[in-house]
C-alpha cells in the first residue's frame, strides 16, 4: 500500500538532494516518477530542483491552482510522486496527495520546511504534518553545534529579519538555519 511521505527540516539539510537521489533510485530500476516543484521557487531558474551540491534537474511546477488528483490518477504506470518546496502545498493539495496514496497506490514523498523564519507553520507543512503515514525530520546542524530546527532571515548585511511576509525566496545569502536556542536568543546576528 502506498502512503504520503513527509521528509521535513530546517534550511540547508539536504531535501533536495535526498529528492533527487531517490528519483535517481527509482529511475536506475527502470521506474517512471513525476517530479514537482513551486512554480514561486526561481533560484535555479523555474522549475528546477537544485541542490548546494550541484545537481539539478528540470521537474513540473505546481501553485495553488494545481490539482494533483487530475494530473496523477490516472497515471497507472507512476511509480512516485516527488515533491521539493511542499510548504508551498495548498491544503487541499496535501489532502489530494494523500487520496492519491491511498487510491491510486502512487506513493508521495514531500519534501520542505515545517516552520517559517519566525517559527510559524506553513500551511503546507502543518496538512502534511497532519495527514502523512510516514514523516521523518531530516536533520541539520546550527552554527553553534546542535540540532538545527528553526529557520533564520537575514537581509544584504546579514543582519537578522524579525518581520515581514511569509514567503521571500532564498537561499544561504537569505536564510540561516538555527537550533531553538539561538533562534530565541537572536545569536545568528552576525
Amino acid at each position: 500500500m502506498a502512503k504520503l511521505f513527509f521528509r521535513y527540516s530546517a534550511m540547508n539539510a539536504g531535501k533536495s538532494t535526498s529528492l533527487l537521489q531517490i528519483a535517481y533510485n527509482y529511475e536506475e530500476q527502470g521506474q517512471r516518477v513525476q517530479l514537482y516543484t513551486a512554480r514561486i521557487d526561481d533560484r535555479s531558474g523555474v522549475g528546477s530542483i537544485a541542490s548546494r551540491l550541484g545537481i539539478q534537474r528540470q521537474a513540473d511546477t505546481f501553485d495553488e491552482h494545481t490539482d494533483f488528483e487530475a494530473l496523477l490518477s490516472a497515471q497507472a504506470s507512476l511509480a512516485c510522486v516527488l515533491i521539493d518546496e511542499a510548504q508551498f502545498l495548498q491544503p487541499e493539495q496535501v489532502r489530494q496527495l494523500h487520496r492519491i496514496a491511498h487510491r491510486a497506490n502512487i506513493p508521495a514523498i514531500c519534501f520542505g520546511l515545517r516552520s517559517d523564519f519566525q517559527g510559524k507553520p506553513f500551511a503546507g507543512a502543518a496538512h502534511l504534518l497532519t495527514l502523512a503515514d510516514d514523516i521523518e525530520e531530516i536533520k541539520t546542524i546550527c552554527a553553534c553545534g546542535r540540532k538545527a530546527t528553526m529557520n533564520v532571515r537575514v537581509d544584504d548585511q546579514g543582519k537578522r529579519v524579525r518581520e515581514g511576509a511569509q514567503i521571500e525566496i532564498g537561499g544561504n545569502d537569505r536564510y540561516q538555519q538555527a537550533c531553538a536556542r539561538c533562534f530565541y536568543e537572536g545569536t545568528t546576528d552576525h
